[in-house]
């Protein structure tokens, strides 16, 4: 037995044997999340996420695409966290120019550094991962320019 969370109701999961085979019975429930799940999977490339969950990255994986609701809510936090940097830059360039700064203030601010330049790396990969690859063949190589633009 188990809970089905979208029908919030208890569900019996038998096993028969049909000519040699297990066959287990699923419910509507079962066979839509499943079937949500092959949507999401078949349409979009999973997104990281700007955060990690015991130093692992985490990814999204939805059918909405750049509007669905945690898409936005991630777009959100990249401009928190790049925003913090901005901030602890700015801390940083202070407490770098004072030739007194106690040691223990110089390694926070390291610490805090490193912190936001993860964070600034994390976001920078993930908005790489969804540039869409072009299809022209000419591109591989980078942006080409006419002769004129050289002088």
């Amino acid at each position: 037995m188990w809970i089905d969370p979208i029908a919030a109701r208890t569900v019996p999961i038998s096993t028969e044997r049909t000519e040699g085979a297990d066959v287990t019975h699923r419910t509507m429930g079962d066979r839509r999340r499943r079937q949500d799940l092959a949507d999401a999977a078949a349409a979009l490339p999973p997104r990281l996420l700007p955060w990690a969950r015991d130093g692992k990255s985490c990814y999204l994986s939805t059918d909405g695409g750049p509007n669905s609701v945690l898409s936005r809510l991630a777009d959100e936090m990249e401009a928190v966290q790049l925003g913090m940097g901005v901030n602890v830059l700015e801390s940083a360039d202070r407490v770098l120019s004072d030739p007194k700064s106690p040691h223990s203030e110089v390694r926070y601010t390291a610490l805090r550094l490193s912190e936001c330049l993860r964070d600034a790396l994390r976001v920078a990969e993930s908005r790489g991962d969804r540039i869409p690859e072009s299809d022209d063949e000419d591109h591989e190589n980078g942006p080409t320019l006419p002769a004129e633009a050289f002088g």
